[in-house]
C-alpha cells in the first residue's frame, strides 16, 4: 500500500537542477521539483493504547523509529497532585498498532533529568535522545531500554550563545546518520543551531539565523523587521530536522518561519509560516513548532506544525510552495489544543503532540492516517 501511494504521488513531477557553493568551497547539488499532487489524511484522534493504570500528561514530542514504533515524550510533572500517583513514565514506546511496549525515564544516578521534558529522537543506531526546556536543562542519550549513555550540557552553568559545552533550554535534536552528528535547536534561551559528535558529545560548529554568529542581545523594543525577517532567530528555536539530501531545516517558532541550511550552516532559503499571526489575536503569535518530512526517498513533502494557528501545513519541500493545511483549535479528532512537535512513519502517517495545560482531552498523541493523494488545482 505504501509503495502504491507514493508511486501515485510521484506522477507528473518536473525537475531541474541548481547548485549551491558552500563557504568551504564544496559544491552542493540541489534538485528542484514541482509537485502536482498533495497528500490527504484521515484524523484518527487520540491513538496509542496507554495501560489503564496510567494517565497521560502534556505530550511534548513524538518520534517514529525504523520499526515504525512510536516514541512519546510527556511531562508527568504537569499533572495535578491527585493524578501524579497515576502518571505514566516520561518516555513511552508503542508498536506500529499502538500497543504499549515499554515506559521509562525520570531522575536517576549519573545524569540530570530535564526539569521540563521537551524533545525526543531515536537515531539511526537506535539510541534515544531526550531534551528539556527548563532553565537548567540539557540533552541525554540512552539505549532504547533506558540505560544512560551520555549527557551534553550541565545545570548551574553560565549559558550563552558562545558556550560550546552547555545548552540553554534546548528544544529539539536530530542525529544525521551519514556524518554521525547531533543537530540541536538551542532553543528557548539561546538562539542557535549547535552541532555535536553523536558518539563523544564533542562540539563541532554552530550558527544563528541566515548563518550569522548567534547573539545574546535581545531585539530592541519596536525593532523594525524587514521583508526577510529578523537577523537572528527569535526564541524559541523550536525544531530541527536534516533531510536525506543533507539540508538542515530549522523551525524558528518566534520568527514565524522555517530556515534551511547546508550541513555546514550556510543559509539556503526560508519560508514564512503564518507571518500575519500576532498575539494576542492569534495565540501567543508563534508558529513553526514542529517539522517532518514525507517518507519517500526524495522526501517531497515538508510538514510544519503551526502552533498558534492550530494547523499542520504541507509544502513542496524543494520549492517551498505552500500546498495545503488541515486542523483547527479544539479537542475533537483532527483539532489541536496547543500543537507542538510531530513525526511521520514509513507509511506516511503523521503523529502530533499537544501541550494544552488545562484540558485532559488534549493530553494526547493524534494519528493522521495517509489516505492517498489528490491533484492540485491548476490555479492556486
Amino acid at each position: 500500500m505504501r509503495k502504491t501511494l507514493w508511486m501515485l504521488a510521484m506522477v507528473s513531477i518536473a525537475t531541474l537542477g541548481s547548485m549551491i557553493v558552500t563557504e568551504s568551497g564544496s559544491v552542493f547539488a540541489q534538485t528542484r521539483a514541482t509537485v502536482q499532487q498533495v497528500p490527504k489524511f484521515r484524523a484518527e484522534g487520540s491513538w496509542p493504547k496507554l495501560p489503564s493504570q496510567w494517565v497521560m500528561a502534556l505530550v511534548a514530542s513524538t518520534w517514529n523509529d525504523d520499526q515504525d514504533h512510536l516514541w512519546v515524550l510527556q511531562r508527568p510533572g504537569t499533572l495535578s497532585d491527585e493524578e501524579k500517583s497515576r502518571a505514566a513514565p516520561p518516555v513511552l514506546e508503542f508498536d506500529a498498532d499502538g500497543n504499549f511496549v515499554q515506559g521509562w525515564g525520570g531522575p536517576g544516578a549519573g545524569f540530570d533529568w530535564p526539569q521540563a521534558e521537551h524533545g525526543i529522537h531515536v537515531d539511526p543506531q537506535g539510541f534515544v535522545w531526550v531534551g528539556g526546556n527548563a532553565e537548567e536543562d540539557q540533552i541525554l542519550k540512552f539505549t532504547r531500554d533506558g540505560e544512560f549513555v551520555m549527557q551534553i550540557g550541565k545545570p548551574g552553568q553560565m549559558k550563552t550563545n558562545a558556550d560550546t559545552e552547555n545548552l540553554y533550554r534546548p528544544a529539539d535534536m536530530f542525529v544525521h546518520g551519514p556524518t554521525n552528528e547531533l543537530f540541536v535547536a538551542d532553543g528557548y534561551g539561546n538562539k542557535r543551531v549547535i552541532v555535536f559528535d553523536a558518539d563523544t558529545g564533542a562540539f563541532k560548529r554552530m550558527w544563528g539565523a541566515f548563518g550569522n554568529v548567534p547573539s545574546d542581545d535581545p531585539p530592541a523594543p519596536g525593532e523594525p523587521i524587514g521583508p526577510d525577517g529578523a537577523p537572528q532567530f527569535r526564541p524559541p528555536v523550536h525544531a530541527v530536522k536534516v533531510s536525506t539530501d543533507g539540508l538542515v531545516y530549522v523551525g524558528d517558532r518566534g520568527g514565524r518561519r522555517v530556515q534551511i541550511f547546508t550541513l555546514d550552516g550556510q543559509f539556503v532559503d526560508q519560508v514564512f509560516i503564518g507571518r500575519e499571526c500576532h498575539a494576542p489575536d492569534c495565540g501567543n503569535g508563534t508558529t513553526a513548532a514542529g517539522l517532518a518530512f514525507s517518507p519517500d526517498t526524495a522526501q517531497r513533502y515538508l510538514y510544519v506544525a503551526n502552533r498558534s494557528q492550530a494547523q499542520i501545513m504541507v509544502f513542496d519541500r524543494e520549492t517551498l510552495e505552500y500546498l495545503d493545511a488541515f486542523g483547527s483549535w479544539g479537542s475533537d479528532a483532527g483539532q489541536f489544543g496547543t500543537l507542538h512537535h510531530m513525526s511521520v512513519d514509513s507509511q506516511g502517517n503523521l503523529y502530533s503532540a499537544e501541550v494544552t495545560p488545562l484540558k485532559p482531552e488534549n493530553r494526547r498523541v493524534q494519528k493522521f492516517t495517509l489516505t492517498g493523494f489528490v491533484p492540485l488545482p491548476m490555479v492556486r
